[in-house]
């Protein structure tokens, strides 16, 4: 590319941003115009900025960040959203590239992986982490709790993560700027899903497929 690629770096820990982005900034070709601590404060930036690409955390307070890749891509179907987690767990690369990222890497990844992540991204293409593919392969036996999981629509997995984390319904239900009526009708609707009776096995579940 003959400019610079835009990025916006969002993560709610300002030491890993500061991180993120002198690591970026050793980059010419690369330039952070932006940051952000929330996906909601992202989704405004990014109608601001107009960044080249977005590196993005999932764990986040507030909406999330599958939450926060669903909303920009509504927005923005040609968003480049390179996810940049600690989660190397099947279920959330899946549900990340299904949102609309564009890439996924883990923060465990060698340093130069970020930088070239996104570059593939900016220059159009998908990257994900060497590992991950083979995590992603539908040659990988899956049993049924993640044949059930998967079939948790967006709203409801993210539910289904806070509930089996130990969050009360309203709990959650601030956490993901929704209602409590609304919570606790979709851990109802998870619960029916799962065919579980109570939150201690949706965090069986959860457990065992390493979601938390």
């Amino acid at each position: 590319m003959d400019t610079k690629i835009r990025v916006l770096l969002v993560d709610d820990h300002a030491v890993v941003r500061a991180g993120f982005r002198l690591l970026l900034a050793s980059v010419d070709a690369i330039e952070v115009v932006a940051e952000a601590a929330r996906c909601e404060e992202a989704c405004k930036l990014y109608e601001d900025c107009r960044p080249d690409v977005v590196v993005m955390d999932l764990s986040m307070p507030g909406i999330g960040g599958l939450e926060g890749i669903r909303r920009i891509v509504a927005r923005d179907p040609e968003a480049k959203i390179l996810v940049f987690s600690i989660h190397d767990e099947k279920v959330y690369v899946d549900r990340a590239m299904a949102a609309g990222a564009k890439g996924y890497i883990t923060k465990n990844s060698a340093p130069g992986i970020l930088i070239t992540a996104v570059r593939e991204i900016a220059d159009g293409k998908t990257y994900i982490e060497a590992g991950l593919i083979a995590a992603r392969s539908p040659k990988v036996q899956e049993n049924c709790h993640q044949t059930l999981l998967a079939a948790l629509t967006p709203k409801e997995f993210d539910v289904f993560r806070l509930l089996a984390k130990g969050m009360t319904t309203h709990e959650a239900a601030g956490e993901l700027c929704l209602g409590v009526k609304t919570v606790a009708n979709y851990s109802t609707q998870i619960k029916t899903k799962l065919n579980v009776n109570t939150v201690a096995e949706l965090a069986r579940i959860a457990i065992e497929l390493r979601v938390i």
